[in-house]
C-alpha cells in the first residue's frame, strides 16, 4: 500500500521515462520563455560579465591573457618548414621571428645574397629600440610617481624629506621626450620597411 499520492507530474516524468523521453518536459510552465541564441564558429558574446566564443566547435571563455598567451607560447613545430624546435636558439627565435632557428639563418642568408642584410639589421635594432623606449617610459614615470615621503639609510634610520620635486611637470617632460623619440623611431621603421618592400 502506498502512502504517498502520486502527481500529474510524477505521472508525466515516469511516463517520459519510460518512452526514452528523458529531457522531456513533465508540466506546463506559464509565463517564461526562455531566451535561446545560436552562435557558430568564431562568434564573440558577452553573458554573465564574461567574454566568450565558439572555437574548434566548443564554447570557451576569452582571458585578457590569451594575447599574451599566444605571444609567450612556442609552439613543438615550426610554422614554416614543420620541423620541431627542440633548441634553445630555435625557441629563442621564436619569440622574434616567429619562425626556427634554422629558417631564420636561411632567410638572413638571402637577405646577405640580396644585398638587404644591413637594411635588415637597421630595421631590427629601431623596433628593439622602440621597445626600449616604451619601457623606458614606463619605468620613469612610475619612478617619478612614486612616493618620496621617507628614505631609509644604511645605517637603518628613517630621513624624513620635506620638498620635493614637481611630479607633474617631470611627468609631462618624459612623456613629451618619449613621444618625440618614438615618433624618430617610427619614421625610421617605416622608411626602413617601405625600403624593404621595393627592394
Amino acid at each position: 500500500m502506498l502512502k504517498k499520492e502520486f502527481s500529474k507530474k510524477d505521472v508525466n516524468r515516469a511516463r517520459n521515462l519510460i518512452m526514452g523521453k528523458t529531457g522531456a518536459s513533465t508540466g506546463t510552465q506559464v509565463g517564461y520563455k526562455k531566451e535561446t541564441k545560436e552562435y557558430k564558429e568564431g562568434d564573440v558574446w558577452t553573458e554573465n560579465k564574461k567574454t566568450w566564443t565558439i572555437k574548434n566547435g566548443i564554447k570557451q571563455t576569452i582571458s585578457k591573457l590569451d594575447a599574451i598567451k599566444k605571444e609567450v607560447f612556442v609552439p613543438l613545430c615550426c610554422p614554416k618548414c614543420s620541423k620541431v624546435m627542440k633548441s634553445r636558439l630555435s625557441k629563442d627565435n621564436y619569440k622574434v621571428h616567429k619562425k626556427c632557428h634554422d629558417c631564420v639563418i636561411e632567410f638572413e642568408h638571402k637577405l646577405r645574397i640580396r644585398g638587404q642584410y644591413d637594411d635588415y639589421v637597421k630595421l631590427l635594432k629601431a623596433k628593439n629600440n622602440l621597445t626600449i623606449l616604451d619601457e623606458m617610459e614606463s619605468y620613469l614615470l612610475g619612478a617619478v610617481n612614486a612616493t618620496n615621503d621617507g628614505f631609509v639609510s644604511e645605517q637603518g634610520e628613517v630621513e624624513r624629506w620635506v620638498g620635493g620635486i614637481d611630479k607633474e611637470k617631470i611627468s609631462k617632460d618624459i612623456t613629451r621626450t618619449a613621444n618625440e623619440r618614438r615618433e624618430d623611431l617610427i619614421k625610421e621603421i617605416n622608411d626602413q620597411e617601405g625600403t624593404k618592400r621595393t627592394n
